[in-house]
């Protein structure tokens, strides 16, 4: 596999908006048909877009926080379960960035510059709660590892290179195993049968003693021992999927009052793009988009801001800058996506034009960690200068 290698943000960027135009035109069908996105995923590989946080001394863009959060934001705007795809790709590069080796950082950075896929196998159905992980390391003599466990919702492995894998070792401490997806003993299930982000094969993966060797495991607990930004990264691309979500709904509801809705009569006027009411309503919609958007730009240069000075204040400043633009843009993503056919009237609601995957879509990534957990964490800093917990989901 080759891919072209992305210079700079600019250029990013430019690839971004290129590649979420070309991603819209399709997205419809694919969601209605649940045509998984094999070939939008290698254009998107072929692009370099995939490899844009590798580090320039490992010959990456190395592209800041801001630059990848509206590369998602795009993306999403075209297709909310075609950007879900990648989000565990870039927070297992991080994971690379943060506790890989220098010779783990080579070998990673150049399968990503290649264009290779990261996937994801983080977390478990039937378990006490997310973080109670029970998939096992198990030692070798040789200083290799089996693996063995059950993964569900485990995004972006079908379509995947490398699957990290999140796992107990013998100390019962959490790390990361990057398992070749044609790995002897791993299974990837598309099972995903999702009301929304149809298209994400967010299904099961099953690992029954998969050989790892040790040069291919990362000591992930060590990430959370010190000030990180781990989950503000996460959460960050979670907050630009919402925000582009919005977004594409709020045009598309623009396009079909201007184009296929009709006024209601008693609003004098000739068409719906006209009427005051509708009017008014777009606006309100606007308005909360714009606040979704700018809240996430500023909770990246937070980001951005700690990453160059990590300490335990800024990291806590990113994280609840984050968590402020996750609230508003899964609050925003739901609003619009519903007030789509409040404001196109009765012929939006038709199957068949398919506008509810936005809905979906919306409803269905929100759920992916609870908002009001979010404010709870922002609560308790702005009132009593409580720090947010460092578990990787803030």
């Amino acid at each position: 596999m080759s891919a072209h290698v992305i210079a700079d943000d600019a250029e990013a960027l430019a690839v971004a908006a290129a590649l979420a135009d070309e991603f819209r035109a399709g997205a419809r069908a694919r969601d209605a048909e649940r045509r998984l996105p094999r070939e939008e995923l290698d254009r998107l590989s072929a692009s370099g877009l995939l490899a844009v946080t590798v580090p320039a001394e490992h010959g990456g863009a190395d592209v800041s926080a801001l630059t990848l959060a509206e590369i998602f934001r795009l993306l999403a705007s075209a297709d909310g379960s075609l950007a879900q795809i990648p989000q565990s790709h870039f927070v297992y590069v991080n994971v690379i960035r943060r506790q890989g080796t220098e010779q783990q950082r080579k070998f990673f950075f150049a399968e990503l510059l290649a264009g290779r896929r990261f996937g994801n196998a983080q977390s478990e159905a039937g378990t006490k709660h997310v973080q109670d992980i029970r998939t096992r390391l198990e030692p070798q003599p040789d200083g290799s590892y089996l693996l063995t466990g059950v993964k569900h919702y485990s995004t972006g492995a079908l379509f995947a290179d490398w699957i990290p894998v999140l796992a107990r070792a013998e100390d019962d401490n959490l790390h990361v195993a990057y398992v070749p997806r044609q790995a002897t003993g791993l299974t990837v299930i598309d099972d995903w049968d999702g009301m929304g982000q149809r298209t994400t094969a967010s299904g099961t993966v099953r690992l029954d003693g998969v050989e790892v060797p040790a040069d291919r495991v990362l000591p992930h607990h060590l990430t959370f021992q010190g000030p990180q930004l781990h989950g503000a990264l996460a959460q960050l691309l979670h907050a630009a999927i919402d925000a582009g979500i919005a977004a594409g709904a709020l045009a598309e509801a623009a396009e079909f009052v201007r184009n296929k809705s009709r006024p209601w009569f008693e609003s004098g006027v000739d068409t719906a793009a006209e009427d005051p009411l509708l009017i008014q309503r777009f606006g309100e919609l606007a308005l909360r988009v714009r606040a979704s958007e700018a809240l996430l730009r500023e909770a990246a240069r937070a980001v951005d801001a700690a990453r160059t000075d990590l300490t335990d204040d800024t990291a806590a400043e990113a994280s609840i800058a984050v968590a402020a633009a996750k609230v508003q843009a899964a609050q925003t993503a739901v609003e619009v996506a519903s007030a789509l056919f409040e404001v196109s009237g009765t012929r939006a609601a038709l199957n068949s034009l398919n506008l509810h995957r936005h809905w979906r879509d919306a409803r269905t990534h929100t759920l992916h960690d609870p908002a009001r957990w979010k404010i709870q964490h922002i609560g308790r800093y702005v009132l009593n200068g409580t720090r947010p917990p460092r578990h990787g989901l803030l």
